[in-house]
């Protein structure tokens, strides 16, 4: 019994099933936003839906639907989520300055120490900057 609360409480099972609600939840807010821009093509092109458009006999217009569709979601996508949540996330959270992590630093020190301690040479250790 103790595994199967440890597997319920665990804190990647939790998060996926908040992302997993909160993705739910943020599909129908662009389904709305895709289906009132399409709404808007519609007012100045005279209709939001090509589904019936067939030149030649050849039934293209569910197609064409689609891919303005599509289009239109990606966009409302990237504009209005990944855009700010990017330049959110490099101002409040900044990457960090380019070169060697600490604990990069810290494995090729440990390498050189045992790399020392083989040949019965020194090595010196620097104290990480903070």
């Amino acid at each position: 019994m103790t595994g199967f609360k440890n597997f319920i409480l665990r804190g990647s099972l939790v998060e996926l099933a908040v992302a997993f609600v909160m993705a739910a939840a943020f599909a129908a807010v662009v389904t709305a936003t895709v289906n009132l821009l399409m709404d808007l093509i519609g007012k100045a092109g005279g209709t939001p839906d090509f589904s019936n458009y067939s030149p030649g006999g050849v039934s293209v217009g569910a197609w064409i639907t689609a891919v303005i569709s599509f289009i239109i979601l990606a966009a409302v996508v990237y504009f209005f989520i990944v855009l700010p949540y990017t330049q959110a996330r490099e101002r409040y959270f900044p990457s960090e300055e380019p070169g060697t992590p600490e604990d990069v630093k810290l494995l090729q020190e440990i390498r050189d120490l045992l790399a020392a301690q083989q040949t019965g040479g020194t090595v010196t250790i620097t104290p990480p900057s903070s």
